[in-house]
């Protein structure tokens, strides 16, 4: 799948750096830009660094699609993150949405998000993968920084990885915080950052951070993102390593991430993506 050049591109926008990103490839790529922002979560500078700007509430799935159609995109992109807890408590849901609720067997974020990308095209806009303009961005294989991991770092990524894929495989969190081939902490609803303080509080420094994609990870709403909050709060923990699947991990502002995490004497590590 790929964008169709000249034609204005939707971008659905949630927190962080990840939606400015998306739109500065998209404009360098000669596309207008026409942003439904999350009202609850997206930045309010990213109003500068696109065309058009519509700010919703979550729960006006009808008031996006509008939007969007306006403007007449008919192909769009999810970038940012809406916090699970803004999903699960707090949201109004319109007439568009209730429509997507009911379709649902199970009420998990990925059926959810499925179902709002169904509604999308329903209504004539294709999702295209989030990462797509963003390759330079993506994780490679092996060492990203100077210092690659020694025999017992490797070893804890081993190990953390088959912890991360079995908990991925319930749809429950990606990430597993490991130090000496122990689990010390799992993500759940609460994200990456807090399951990294939370295992700096038990185990102290020395830890190994593992994060994988699920097993059946849609690249169009859900791909595992770093940045520059993960490597400061990995250093407020004193964990030392971060592993992620190479091919399948976006690192936001990839050359300025490695760089803070050579100056931090952090390992970034790509593992190799064996379900390619």
């Amino acid at each position: 799948m790929s964008v169709a050049p000249g034609l204005p591109l939707g971008l659905i926008a949630g927190n962080g750096r990840f939606p400015f990103l998306v739109a500065a490839a998209a404009r360098r790529a000669g596309r207008t830009v026409v942003a439904v922002a999350i009202r609850e979560e997206a930045f309010p500078e990213l109003a500068a660094a696109v065309d058009v700007i519509e700010w919703v509430s979550l729960g006006q799935l009808g008031k996006a699609i509008d939007a969007l159609k306006a403007h007449g995109v008919s192909e769009a992109v999810m970038a940012g993150q809406v916090k699970h807890k803004q999903i699960f408590s707090g949201i109004v849901p319109d007439l568009k949405l209730m429509g997507v609720l009911a379709r649902l067997a199970v009420k998990s974020t990925d059926s959810l998000i499925g179902g709002v990308a169904e509604a999308l095209q329903r209504d004539g806009i294709r999702l295209l993968p989030s990462t797509e303009l963003l390759a330079d961005h993506m994780a490679s294989p092996g060492a990203m920084t100077r210092r690659k991991p020694g025999r017992d770092e490797r070893a804890d990524v081993d190990y953390g990885r088959g912890v991360a894929r079995a908990l991925a495989g319930l749809d429950l969190g990606q990430t597993v915080v490991v130090k000496d081939r122990a689990a010390v902490a799992v993500e759940a609803m609460e994200g990456t950052d807090e399951v990294i303080r939370r295992a700096g509080r038990i185990a102290g420094p020395g830890t190994v951070v593992v994060k994988v994609a699920k097993p059946r990870q849609d690249m169009r709403f859900d791909v595992p993102v770093v940045g520059a909050d993960t490597l400061a709060v990995m250093q407020e923990a004193g964990a030392r390593l971060l592993a992620v699947e190479a091919g399948r991990t976006l690192i936001l502002d990839r050359p300025a991430f490695l760089a803070a995490a050579d100056q931090a004497g952090l390992v970034v590590w790509g593992m190799p993506d064996e379900r390619a």
